[in-house]
């Protein structure tokens, strides 16, 4: 059974960081890419971050570049994003979810709103609160 589970989420004040965890189990973790995606009341998902087992690469959206970090471990078949300089706009439920066989990350696109849909797996998300 596949599962990606997300971990790590909770409340900040801004300026601080948080480390989201997704654990992946049950499909070929190196043949995939694993994305970020966080969704806001009221808005669209949207995609964060992107990295992919297969060549390596990673892509982030403009307004997160600087500020997360997308890493894996791969004895542990996880991949964290580290993100840091939170702000109250960062608030939403991240997800992680699955692309399998998927193109380098700078032509999957992060930030286009399509790509949610192309995804293969989902996790549940877990919720991140930023104050003010």
């Amino acid at each position: 059974e596949v599962q990606l589970v997300e971990s790590g989420g909770g409340l900040v004040q801004a300026g601080g960081s948080l480390r989201l965890s997704c654990a992946a189990s049950g499909f070929i973790f190196d043949s995939y890419a694993i994305l970020w995606f966080r969704q806001a009341p009221g808005k669209e998902r949207e995609g964060v971050s992107c990295i992919s087992k297969v060549d390596g690469s990673t892509d982030y959206r403009d307004s997160v570049k600087g500020r997360f970090t997308i890493s894996s471990d791969n004895a542990k078949n996880t991949v964290y994003l580290q993100m840091t300089n939170l702000k109250p706009e960062d608030t939403a439920v991240y997800y992680c979810a699955g692309l399998d066989h998927p193109p380098p990350c700078t032509i999957v696109d992060v930030s286009s709103p399509r790509t949610p849909r192309a995804m293969d797996y989902w996790g549940k998300g877990t919720l991140v609160t930023v104050s003010s």
